[in-house]
């Protein structure tokens, strides 16, 4: 391995020695005592030295070689500033005319712009058309590219081209920012998603400006989940990091939450229905989309490492067979969705019936109603085609279908409590103002098929409590 040592001036000269060893296996001798042994290559050690001298050759009263422009400089003052709000700028780039100016930066002209540092560091720049979006910890503005903006004496701006590289900054109304995550970035059309987990929100921006999107049905979520302190009185463990993307395949923002403990929380928001839609088994460290492709990156040693097509299609027998349900990182996990049936919330009912409307497949996993009662797990329709079996599957607690409906009878499977008349499971449904759903679907059984859900009901009476 080569040593370089660092020298003062450009006039320095490069010999290159060679040392014969007489003795492959004989250790070198001082001052060749500590070479590493893969310099010996054929018998011979190489060495370089690098020499400076004052005169050529070396020879007395020779020419002095001049000393030349020195290799670096010394501040008069060294001290470093850490500008965390400001912008700088460097000379142009053309690659038309080979002229490349990048790695100037001229400080006779006023190649910077600052915002403001009460709203703390800059984390993220976006350049779009011809602004450019500035993400600082605590708040959003745009900065005009070769424009600025003058006010009249009204107050109104005007818009007008200059020489300035950037021109004026422009804060976004309302106190966000993107705090410490710039990965939680996400852009789709004029859409920028972020999150600011100092607020413990999501946001959005977009023509309107600032929309902050968790609110929509989700604020205690982001509150609790982007916000958790790991303390006494507060069992949440502190994120770790946030990673955001763009689904381009189903036009969903894609939002990962782990935590330092390892756990996480991956969702998804969906324009179309302006809420957040599904929850999801995946654990990603970068996202990302490419021609209407959805892709994830693992670069953690565990399982699941490298680049991975979300909506890759399954091959049986060599065809493809379309993308698979449930899915990721080679583990099929299993689709649930948990409703709440509350109808008339101020009266105890009794629920005699759970219904569903969608595609065949789907079983009750489990039902519990505010009062405690917990129902016997209902199983999946199966298609019955002679007599005998559509007799028997009367008494089986699986999903019946009529007209196009499947419902089934709620069996109690609540502990019995003392003064009941009726001990044990009965079929007298479940009581309390309302109950809490959770139907499944086993993707196992339908890895390429898409099933369904539109709805989900109860057939209930009033309680003579």
């Amino acid at each position: 391995m080569a040593t370089t040592i660092e020298v003062k001036y450009f006039n320095t000269f490069l010999i290159k020695k060679l040392k014969n060893i007489v003795e492959a296996n004989t250790k070198p001798t001082a001052p060749f005592a500590n070479v590493p042994s893969d310099y010996v290559n054929n018998n011979v050690l190489t060495y370089d030295w690098y020499i400076e001298e004052s005169r050529i050759r070396g020879g007395y009263n020779n020419t002095i070689v001049d000393l030349g422009v020195k290799a670096y400089l010394d501040e008069l003052e060294p001290l470093q500033q850490d500008r965390f709000n400001t912008l700088i700028y460097s000379g142009v780039f053309n690659y038309r005319t080979g002229i490349n100016n990048t790695n100037q930066f001229s400080v006779g002209q006023d190649i910077t712009r600052s915002t403001d540092p009460a709203n703390g560091r800059i984390i993220k720049l976006y350049a779009e058309d011809t602004n450019l979006i500035i993400f600082q910890q605590n708040k959003v503005s745009r900065a005009l590219i070769d424009k600025d903006a003058i006010y009249s004496a009204e107050g109104n701006a005007a818009v007008t081209s200059t020489n300035l590289v950037i021109g004026q900054i422009v804060a976004y109304a309302g106190e966000y920012g993107i705090s410490n995550d710039p990965f939680s970035f996400a852009v789709y059309g004029y859409r920028k998603y972020f999150t600011d987990r100092v607020r413990g929100c999501v946001l959005r921006l977009s023509a309107d400006g600032i929309t902050e999107i968790s609110s929509y049905g989700m604020h205690d979520f982001f509150r609790d989940e982007l916000t958790g302190i790991n303390n006494e009185t507060n069992a949440l463990e502190p994120v770790k990091q946030i990673r955001g993307g763009w689904d381009a395949h189903s036009k969903n923002y894609i939002l990962s939450i782990q935590k330092d403990n390892g756990s996480y929380k991956t969702v998804s928001f969906d324009e179309g229905v302006l809420g957040w839609t599904s929850f999801f088994d995946y654990k990603p460290d970068f996202i990302t989309s490419l021609k209407n492709n959805f892709y994830s990156l693992k670069i953690t040693t565990n399982n699941g490492q490298g680049v991975w097509l979300q909506n890759a299609p399954v091959k049986i027998n060599g065809v493809d067979t379309g993308a698979a349900y449930g899915k990721f990182y080679e583990t099929l996990y299993d689709s649930s969705v948990t409703v709440i049936l509350n109808k008339e919330p101020s009266l105890v009912k009794n629920f005699k019936t759970i219904n569903y409307e969608g595609s065949n497949g789907w079983q009750l996993e489990s039902m519990v109603a505010s009062s405690g009662d917990v129902s016997v797990p209902v199983g999946e329709y199966t298609l019955q085609t002679t007599l005998s079996s559509l007799e028997s599957n009367l008494f089986v607690n699986n999903f019946k279908r009529k007209e196009n409906k499947f419902f089934a009878n709620l069996i109690n499977n609540s502990p019995a409590t003392e003064g009941e008349i009726l001990w044990g499971a009965s079929s007298t449904g479940l009581k309390g103002f309302f109950t809490k759903a959770k139907i499944k679907l086993i993707n196992s059984d339908y890895q390429t098929t898409k099933k369904e859900l539109f709805a989900v009901s109860s057939d209930t009476v009033e309680s003579s409590y």
